[in-house]
């Protein structure tokens, strides 16, 4: 699977073959979050996240109804090419499925927003492990205290991701990733988990749980399941976002969202 282009893997996610979480897949290019909201409140959303950038960088924004961004990518179809949507109404989530065309609707507004999944191929092109591929699971992420900027009606805190690192490749990590703002940036937080709210590792709210070894910190980046957990809070009528670790996988390469 990993052999895949975008492209390929965008057909066999499609078609129902490939159903699974994205990480390390189609190496070298940018994988998005998404939300897609009703047009009434596209645009306290969007706001949302240009005030919380480092949660929800913003890739893309579609008009109202489109479900077709070539600007990302080869046929690319928001409806059918991601391997894992949620379906959320009036703030519960109400279903999980592979295809939401029949769910589609000309006041949908889409919005794609960075995924860290694009900078771990820097950090392993370091030399940095990432437990989660390595182990074959879904990165670990974790609900926090850290407060988003409110917008609208959207408030919340902030969710993040977690990577175990030893120091040293911690503060490599950090030098790497600032260099990529529009997806997450370098981290928000290492070491001392409980600092942001977090009292259990081994009990991720999202994903899977990794192993941790002894002279290994945690190290916390801002996360695109965020958009999820002011959501549940804010409560619109209708949203679809997609799976945590379920990604679009565009044609876009990361080394274009470098900054320097």
């Amino acid at each position: 699977m990993n052999s895949l282009s975008p492209y390929q893997l965008r057909q066999q996610i499609r078609t129902g073959l490939f159903s699974g979480q994205t990480s390390g897949l189609a190496s070298g290019y940018v994988q998005c979050n998404m939300a897609i909201l009703s047009q009434s409140w596209a645009a306290e959303f969007l706001l949302f996240c240009q005030r919380n950038p480092k949660a929800c960088p913003l890739v893309a924004v579609s008009e109202p109804g489109q479900f077709l961004l070539p600007e990302l990518g080869k046929d690319i179809d928001l409806r059918t090419d991601l391997p894992g949507y949620r379906i959320f109404r009036h703030g519960k989530l109400t279903d999980e499925v592979q295809n939401i065309s029949a769910l589609w609707r000309q006041d949908l507004v889409s919005f794609l927003i960075g995924c860290s999944f694009s900078f771990e191929d820097a950090l392993i092109a370091a030399g940095l492990e990432i437990r989660h591929i390595s182990e074959g699971k879904n990165v670990p992420m974790y609900n926090t205290n850290l407060p988003c900027v409110p917008a609208g009606r959207f408030s919340g805190t902030m969710v993040v991701s977690m990577r175990p690192m030893k120091p040293a490749d911690a503060i490599r990590a950090i030098q790497i990733c600032s260099r990529f703002p529009a997806v997450h940036g370098a981290p928000v937080h290492f070491g001392a988990p409980e600092a942001i709210g977090i009292f259990d590792l081994r009990s991720p709210d999202y994903g899977d749980a990794v192993s941790i070894q002894q002279d290994e910190v945690p190290v916390f980046w801002a996360c695109g399941v965020t958009p999820q957990a002011v959501i549940t809070q804010a409560k619109p009528e209708f949203c679809i976002t997609h799976s945590p670790g379920h990604m679009l996988v565009t044609d876009l390469l990361n080394t274009s969202l470098a900054s320097f």
